[in-house]
């Protein structure tokens, strides 16, 4: 018995959000690399289909789909690019988000519609187009959300961000309830801090050093420390796995108040 083989996605397609950049465009490479073929989306079209380009030229099936996932006509206008293209998508990552720190005292209302649009409505939207899709055409599927720590714990500034990403934790838990009996499984991924190159040169200030500190294995994480617990949701090796939270952080919600 080959105990990798579940892990393969070679008849596989993988939708990410927020593919563009950061994590997303991370996973995309990840998904291609375990045989997925792949539609990276998102609102900047260059940026998707250099991507993509790049995917294609390591032997990858892929294609690039313009998507905002605020827009419910964009999100189905692009699963119906997936589905021409490579078939019906049978998983989804919701990674799209965005973050507009301020305390809430000096918060605007756009703001918080911002990150409450695109963290959680977005994930609302994309998922119930997927559903939909693979219920109607009788298909299993797996869909991956991407929360985060601070939807369990908090920091200053951040109320949106944080209520936003704790609403997506409890939508996981009430959407794979609901999809189990269609054979569609729900989880997020639940990073910390992990080092890209947005926040690279901020974990080296001070602010950013008094941060790792807290963090008891003492370091950030590193985008290929994500690769495994993707694989284990996205893939048929989570078979079981529904509703859960899966927290990728060093230890960091374990960390002493």
């Amino acid at each position: 018995m080959d105990i990798l083989a579940p892990f393969l996605l070679s008849d596989k397609v993988a939708l990410i959000t927020g593919a563009s950049s950061g994590f997303g465009l991370h996973f995309a490479s990840v998904l291609a690399s375990a045989g997925a073929k792949v539609v990276l989306t998102a609102r900047r079209s260059q940026l998707i289909e250099q991507a993509c380009a790049k995917l294609k030229a390591q032997g990858a099936e892929a294609i690039a789909v313009t998507m905002d996932v605020t827009d419910t006509e964009s999100v189905r206008a692009a699963f119906d690019a997936a589905e021409d293209a490579l078939g019906v998508v049978n998983i989804l990552v919701n990674n799209a988000g965005i973050s507009a720190p301020s305390p809430l005292l000096e918060m605007s209302d756009n703001d918080w519609h911002s990150v409450i649009d695109t963290n959680l409505n977005g994930v609302m939207y994309a998922t119930r187009e997927a559903g939909q899709r693979l219920v109607a055409q009788g298909e299993p599927g797996s869909i991956v959300n991407v929360a985060s720590i601070l939807g369990e714990r908090v920091q200053q500034a951040v109320s949106n961000y944080a209520a936003a990403k704790a609403a997506v934790k409890h939508f996981t838990k009430a959407t794979a309830l609901e999809f189990a009996r269609y054979n569609i499984r729900v989880n997020a991924l639940c990073p910390g801090y992990v080092t890209t190159d947005l926040n690279s040169d901020w974990f080296k200030t001070d602010p950013g050093q008094d941060m790792i500190r807290r963090i008891p294995q003492r370091r950030t994480g590193e985008l290929h420390e994500l690769n495994g617990p993707l694989l284990l949701l996205a893939s048929d090796a989570g078979s079981l796995m529904t509703g859960s939270m899966l927290t990728v952080d060093g230890g960091h919600v374990l960390s002493t108040l």
